[in-house]
Order: structure tokens, then C-alpha cells, then sequence
């Protein structure tokens, strides 16, 4: 279908209005959390005291720490602890069916997911790292200009019913975070953490649910569709699909822990009626950017 310059105009004005508040509320949840720099764990170039030393051949005189010195016979050097910036690349999921939610008391999954993205990267933001998209369409920067544009490219709504993840312009030895319901095709996921892993990528997969999609709460006649209107599928006795179903659910969610075991990054899931706060705090520890180092991987961390 051909858009008009009414139906742009209007399109555009709502995705301006959901900016402010995807904003506001991202500011918030990123506010209840208190975060210094982020160092490396090894003594190097920074301003926080690392530790103490014995002077080696070749240091510098200016390097000697008198005050430490003057309390024995030996000489010591006084080391800050590294501090570099990490780049951090986010790909949160857009696609039809995270616009999904089983009661108007719960967020779609797409709100969850585009909430804990944009705050996550306000946090590493102010942390001094670089935070952008996987792909090219936004390399990572530092900046509150960055976390706007990061906001602005949230809003937009992806037509397809299931989206893949982004696995172009891997930066090397970078961190990653996908969000994602992770409904669709699994060989697309497994081609961007094998992508991800042979370029030294390390990161997290949060995989975002409604509970609904958990308990399988159906019986009766019922038609399933998908957001996107791509699927359909009407059955008189839905409660005979609830094994079936969690079968193929408890599987798929075996399977995307088994490729993050393979490599090395971090698995959890997060149901949108849990606390948000929680999720964030989970993913932030999860990348492990204060030791700069990819954590081992976990079976499964409920968010």
C-alpha cells in the first residue's frame, strides 16, 4: 500500500508521542540505579587508586608513592586502576509479535523489552562506555544525543511478524545484548551468536515472555493468530494443545540456552509481570563490564 503524505504525517506524530514517555520512564528506571566508572580490574591508565607495588627497575621517580614509602625500608609505586570505554551493542526486537500482551494490565513485550534497552543504555552511557545498534545503522557513541537517537529508533515498529537478529558490523571483542521473544526462525539466532562468537563477542540474551505464553491458560474452541495477521490457526479444543505447546516452548528455551553455553554469553528470562528494576539490574551485572571479561554462561536466570 502506497502511503499518503496524511497517513505519514500521522504516523510520524505518533511515534513522536510515544518518544517522551519511553524516555521519561527509561530515565526513571536507569535513575534507581547508582553506578561509578567502570574499570578493568588491572592496574592501567585511570583516576581510582588500584593498589600498591614495590618499585621495579625503570619506574620513574614520579612514580614512587613517599608517603607509603616512608613506612618501612622500601620504596612503592602507587597504580590506578585501567579504565577504557567498552563498546556495548544493543538489538532489541521489533517484530509484530512482541506487540503482544494477555491483559490490558500488562506491558506488550516490545514496551518491556524497548524499556530495559534504553535504559541499560543510559546506565552504560554515563558509565563512559559507547552504546549503539548491532548492524550499521547506529554505530556506538557516548552522549545524551546517543540516547536519544537510541529512543528514536526503539519506537519504530518492524511489519513482520518475527524479526531476526542483527549480526552485521560485529565490532570485535565489543559486548551485545538481545532482547527478544525469540518466536522465530532459531537458526537466524544461531547465525548471529556464532557471527558474534567468532569476532570475540560476548553478551546477553534476554529472553522476554507475557505469562500467558507460559501457562498456555486456553481451552475450548479458539483461534490463534499472530499479531501480524501472517498466521491463523482455529481449534476446537485448545486445552489439548497445552502439552504439546509447553513441550515445544520448554525445548525452544533449552535450545537458546545450549547455543549461549556454546558461546559464552549469558541466558535469562523475563515475563513482563515481573519488575522491570529487577530485569535491568540482572542485565547490567550480566555483561560483567566492570571486569571487562565474558562471564561463564548460566542455564537459565529468571528476571
Amino acid at each position: 500500500m502506497t502511503s499518503t503524505p496524511t497517513s505519514l504525517r500521522a504516523d510520524a506524530e505518533h511515534q513522536a508521542s510515544r518518544l517522551p514517555a519511553l524516555l521519561a520512564r527509561a530515565e526513571h528506571l536507569a535513575g534507581a540505579v547508582l553506578l561509578g566508572a567502570h574499570g578493568r580490574r588491572r592496574a592501567g591508565l585511570g583516576d581510582d587508586f588500584w593498589q600498591y607495588r614495590p618499585a621495579q627497575m625503570g619506574d620513574s621517580r614520579r612514580m614512587i608513592d613517599h608517603r607509603r614509602s616512608a613506612m618501612g625500608d622500601q620504596e612503592f609505586v602507587r597504580e590506578r586502576e585501567w579504565q577504557i570505554a567498552q563498546s556495548v551493542m544493543l538489538w532489541i526486537d521489533q517484530g509484530a509479535s512482541m506487540r503482544f500482551s494477555s491483559d490490558d494490565t500488562l506491558p506488550q513485550k516490545a514496551d518491556r523489552a524497548r524499556l530495559l534497552g534504553l535504559a541499560l543504555a543510559i546506565l552504560l552511557i554515563r558509565g563512559g562506555e559507547r552504546v549503539g545498534l548491532t548492524g550499521t545503522t547506529l554505530p556506538p557513541r557516548r552522549g545524551n544525543p546517543q540516547i536519544l537517537r537510541l529512543a528514536e529508533l526503539f519506537c519504530e515498529d518492524d511489519a513482520a511478524d518475527y524479526s531476526p537478529p542483527e549480526h552485521r558490523a560485529m565490532i570485535p571483542h565489543a559486548r551485545a545484548v538481545f532482547i527478544s521473544d525469540f518466536m522465530g526462525d532459531l537458526e537466524a539466532v544461531k547465525l548471529a551468536l556464532t557471527k558474534a562468537a567468532d569476532r570475540g563477542v560476548r553478551g546477553v540474551l534476554c529472553h522476554v515472555l507475557d505469562p500467558s505464553e507460559e501457562a498456555f491458560p486456553f481451552s475450548g474452541r479458539t483461534i490463534f493468530e499472530s499479531v501480524g495477521g501472517t498466521l491463523s490457526h482455529e481449534t476446537l479444543k485448545a486445552n489439548d494443545l497445552r502439552d504439546r505447546y509447553l513441550a515445544r516452548l520448554a525445548a525452544r528455551k533449552a535450545e537458546l540456552q545450549r547455543l549461549c553455553t556454546l558461546t559464552g554469553w549469558q541466558y535469562g528470562l523475563h515475563h513482563t509481570e515481573g519488575s522491570a528494576q529487577s530485569a535491568l539490574l540482572w542485565l547490567y551485572g550480566a555483561l560483567d563490564a566492570r571486569a571487562g571479561v565474558a562471564p561463564p554462561a548460566r542455564s537459565e536466570a529468571t528476571v
